[in-house]
């Protein structure tokens, strides 16, 4: 697996969603805030609790996800690339109060002290990376020793090309055309050699698939019985590398 050089997705796709990242107008930015309860529901029996852990949102976008964290009382720092999406997930903890920080970064560079988080969240983020060796170097790094690595991220294969990139943004479009690259897609053995390399102890993957419709006819998100598009996972930090 080729793990730098990889294509990536250019941060003004979600800059240019920011002005409505949570005025619930824009369809496919509702899709991405379908996804956080399905990921809780997995997240929440490794955690256990929340409350107090230092937890670093990598690839926080406007902050669905670090906003319900910090909602179930982590201390969250969110980063990510996209300028105008941190800003508006700043504006959101400003108004709500929730006392998340967020800051503009990549996971190649992240820029925190070593061993300063308790648990790195990391959904719908690894695909889109230019160089996923170096991000996952720089979670461990940040990672307290027995600190998790909770994830999701899509396998690489011709059913999921078809039905993330030709289905979802092309015909249906679920998803903005050009989110995704399928030569960025990761299968999950892949993903486990990576981690294992650098000292992860991996946990189970799990599928994660559409489940349902809700109210305003947006796909509805849960576990399915099946890893071949869309998988999560955790990952433990251990043992030093090599």
């Amino acid at each position: 697996m080729a793990t730098s050089a990889r294509s990536h997705t250019d941060p003004a796709l979600y800059d240019g969603a920011a002005a409505d990242w949570w005025s619930g107008r824009v369809r496919w930015v509702r899709t991405l805030r379908n996804l956080v309860p399905a990921r809780l529901r997995e997240f929440d029996p490794v955690v256990g609790d929340w409350q107090g852990k230092q937890v670093l949102d990598l690839g926080c976008a406007g902050g669905f996800m670090a906003e319900a964290l910090a909602a179930r009382g982590a201390l969250v720092t969110g980063l990510d690339p996209a300028a105008e999406a941190v800003a508006a997930a700043a504006a959101r903890s400003r108004a709500t109060g929730s006392g998340t920080d967020y800051l503009v970064g990549t996971g190649e560079h992240l820029p925190f002290a070593d061993a300063a988080f308790d648990i790195v969240v990391c959904v719908d983020v690894l695909e889109h990376v230019q160089d996923l060796a170096a991000v996952i170097g720089q979670v461990r790094r940040v990672l307290r020793p027995g600190g998790l690595f909770l994830f999701d991220t899509i396998n690489r294969n011709p059913l999921s090309a078809l039905a993330v990139v030709t289905i979802a943004e092309r015909l249906l479009r679920l998803l903005p055309p050009g989110t995704h690259q399928p030569e960025g897609f990761i299968r999950p053995d892949e993903l486990g050699r990576l981690l294992e390399g650098q000292g992860f102890s991996v946990g189970r993957m799990v599928g994660l698939g559409p489940r349902g419709l809700d109210a305003k006819l947006d796909i509805t998100f849960g576990r399915v019985p099946t890893k071949a598009i869309l998988y999560l996972g955790h990952a433990r930090r251990g043992r030093e590398p090599g």
